[in-house]
């Protein structure tokens, strides 16, 4: 199909590269040719096509120590490393975590139709307390998961992940105590897509299930997962 490309997309803008200390070698070779001559080659064109866009890249992993590795080419880290910004883990601005909480509840009120208000004093105190090893994808998934258990326009303690009220993992059918069959399968099956990074074969082998039958499940309960761009993605 004759389609621009996202470079050719953002003609004259910026194109974000998001983890890119995760692409492969060949990318690598690829996108070094397009900031080094600025074209790009759209699949089965001739001639290269000229770009003009800037380049914004974000990683969580150390470059140089991949650069060393012999990971990631160094020609290429040098020509993405023209001007570093540093930001700090979550835990290092907690004054981020309640404008970060907003904007979650708003996308989920988006991508699920509801209509929730926000978070409970109780639960922002948690919020704001809790370390974050996951940085802000980690504070996502808590909001994420609220709006799967929650039914009513607040987020509560009860809504949020286990280690928030003293519970072992093993204990969380006590977070879920007053669910429906229906809504207890539609977490149960959420939660085993999302600890596969949304692999949704490898859910089902979790589940015990075919395939065919999570997608079908995931149809029919009208279970929203983000695809890997960050939209809803529902029974895909």
């Amino acid at each position: 199909q004759d389609k621009p490309g996202r470079f050719a997309l953002a003609e004259g803008g910026t194109v974000f590269l998001d983890e890119i200390g995760d692409i492969s070698g060949a990318m690598q070779i690829r996108l070094l040719r397009t900031l080094q001559e600025r074209v790009v080659e759209p699949l089965g064109a001739v001639e290269p096509v000229p770009v003009d866009v800037r380049i914004i890249a974000a990683t969580n992993k150390d470059l140089g120590k991949l650069v060393r590795d012999g990971a990631f080419r160094e020609d290429l880290y040098y020509r993405i490393n023209v001007i570093r910004l540093g930001l700090p883990g979550l835990r290092e601005r907690r004054e981020d975590i309640p404008l970060l909480v907003d904007h979650f509840v708003a996308k989920f009120n988006r991508l699920q139709g509801k209509e929730i208000a926000g978070v409970s004093e109780d639960v922002m105190a948690l919020l704001m307390a809790h370390e974050y090893p996951g940085n802000v994808r980690e504070l996502e998934n808590i909001i994420e998961h609220a709006f799967v258990l929650c039914r009513d326009g607040l987020i509560r303690l009860r809504h949020l992940p286990p280690q928030f009220h003293g519970a072992a993992a093993s204990d969380a059918g006590s977070d879920r105590r007053g669910l429906t069959l229906e809504e207890f399968e539609k977490v149960h099956i959420a939660d085993a897509v999302r600890r596969h990074g949304g692999n949704r074969t490898a859910a089902a082998n979790e589940l015990g299930i075919n395939p065919s039958t999570l997608f079908r499940k995931i149809r029919s309960l009208g279970i929203v997962l983000p695809d890997k761009d960050g939209r809803s993605a529902e029974g895909r």
